[in-house]
């Protein structure tokens, strides 16, 4: 029977990895459907995502490209699937929307476990598309009491990334090291220009020409984690900061859209604070 899978490799670079990893592959017959390979060479670094088929056992495989590769080398042999997210949300509708539509549509390459939300606003629209809505209200609550709620909720899924749609509330240390490399968010690009309250306004008063949004894995650093896409696009004075924001909400989704789609294609590899994106 024909397999399909993805292979990551990650490792130290090093004479040959190509030629043997490609033996690997032509040993068992199988066909490289689609092949890219990067070297970070500021940190000797080498980076390989292909996309094979043929009749194979992906753990032989998988063991096979572990006795060529360097000792530290993170190989992953993944078989096609759906991948699952989890989306936090506060009051925001725009990328939590625009999610929601293409889930509907099957363009989104992913099941949604359910969407988890500090407020009960956003109910109404995410229950429309038959999707789990849970309130976990942190009125009261600290931060880490709020967040273990937040947690407890989201363990009782198996999902891939946990996706923050405009998630209002800044993630504490413990939660995200419970979640490495998992967590993805988006915000505008003014930062760290205009921060706190209305950056858009900010923005408008400063005269600012161009707005933009920035989609990224969380890491302790706020809003610093391994960017994954990026857009910008062109404002002028005719602009109202209303319609500045109403313009960077459009960028936000599209670029939100953009960076899930390239993670659940395997297509992203984090590179200390950097990633690799073929």
């Amino acid at each position: 029977m024909e397999n399909r899978a993805r292979v990551l490799i990650d490792c130290d670079d090093a004479k040959g990895l190509v030629y043997k990893i490609s033996k690997v592959f032509y040993d068992r017959d199988l066909n490289i459907d689609s092949n890219r390979e990067f070297v970070d060479k500021e940190n000797g670094r080498f980076f390989m995502r292909s996309v094979v088929t043929g009749s194979f056992d992906i753990e032989e495989l998988d063991r096979a490209l572990r006795e060529i590769a360097p000792q530290d080398a993170h190989i992953r042999v993944i078989p096609p699937r759906e991948k699952k997210i989890v989306i936090l949300a506060t009051k925001e509708s725009h990328a939590l929307g625009d999610i929601l539509i293409r889930h509907a549509a099957g363009e989104l390459g992913a099941s949604i476990e359910c969407v988890i939300a500090n407020h009960d606003t956003l109910r109404d629209l995410v229950e429309r598309f038959d999707i789990p809505f849970i309130h976990i209200s942190a009125e009261g609550l600290s931060r880490e009491a709020h967040e273990a709620k937040v947690m407890a909720e989201i363990d009782r899924h198996s999902f891939d990334y946990i996706v923050l749609a405009k998630y209002m509330r800044i993630l504490t240390p413990a939660f995200v090291a419970a979640y490495p490399e998992k967590i993805i968010n988006i915000h505008h690009s003014f930062l760290p220009a205009f921060i706190g309250a209305n950056p858009y306004k900010q923005a408008y008063e400063r005269g600012v020409k161009i707005i933009g949004a920035t989609a990224h894995f969380v890491t302790d650093d706020l809003d610093e984690g391994p960017i994954i896409a990026q857009d910008v696009i062109p404002v002028n004075h005719r602009f109202e900061w209303r319609d500045m924001q109403r313009a960077g909400r459009d960028v936000e989704k599209t670029v939100l859209s953009r960076a899930l789609d390239l993670v659940l294609h395997d297509r992203v590899f984090v590179n200390g604070n950097k990633t690799i994106v073929f």
